[in-house]
């Protein structure tokens, strides 16, 4: 961000799998549009969100993983176990103006499990996107800033207001 600014640059997108950034608006004024992948077609999008200015960072146990004796082992730990986090949940998504705010907080997340995930962002005003394991999208108020496109019913997912 701060190379872009340093260098002129007014809009663009930077977009490294699960971290985005956005910078401006693009050249006709409208919002960059971001992706949220379904966790379980990743060549498909569960939501669309109009952003400015701002990181969309994404963790979920979907991309980086192995399987054994039947078992899905993903790369995020829960620090409580030392084992891969079972939270419920596929992915979570934090909007932030600060990415490493928004990484950490979208690890913590995961491993905090929706219930808790979902009040911490509440009493913090965080936008985040939770996807559940039962294909449950549910969105934190702060979300409602961002006039989101929710794309997951044709996919079976439910949009949990």
């Amino acid at each position: 961000e701060n190379i872009f600014r340093a260098g002129g640059v007014e809009s663009g997108n930077i977009s490294l799998g699960g971290n985005v950034f956005v910078l401006g608006s693009k050249p006709d004024g409208s919002a960059w549009r971001v992706g949220i992948k379904d966790p379980r077609d990743e060549s498909s999008l569960a939501i669309i969100l109009p952003l400015q200015d701002a990181y969309a960072i994404t963790s979920g146990g979907y991309e980086r993983y192995f399987e054994e004796n039947g078992k899905t082992y993903h790369h995020i730990i829960d620090p409580a176990t030392g084992y891969p986090a079972d939270s419920g949940l596929r992915g979570v998504t934090v909007i932030d103006p600060c990415s490493t705010r928004a990484d950490a907080l979208t690890t913590a997340l995961f491993v905090m499990g929706l219930d808790k995930g979902m009040k911490f962002c509440e009493e913090n005003k965080i936008a985040a996107v939770f996807i559940t394991s039962d294909k449950q999208v549910y969105t934190t108020s702060k979300t409602g800033d961002y006039a989101f496109e929710f794309l997951g019913e044709k996919k079976g997912y439910t949009y949990a207001e």
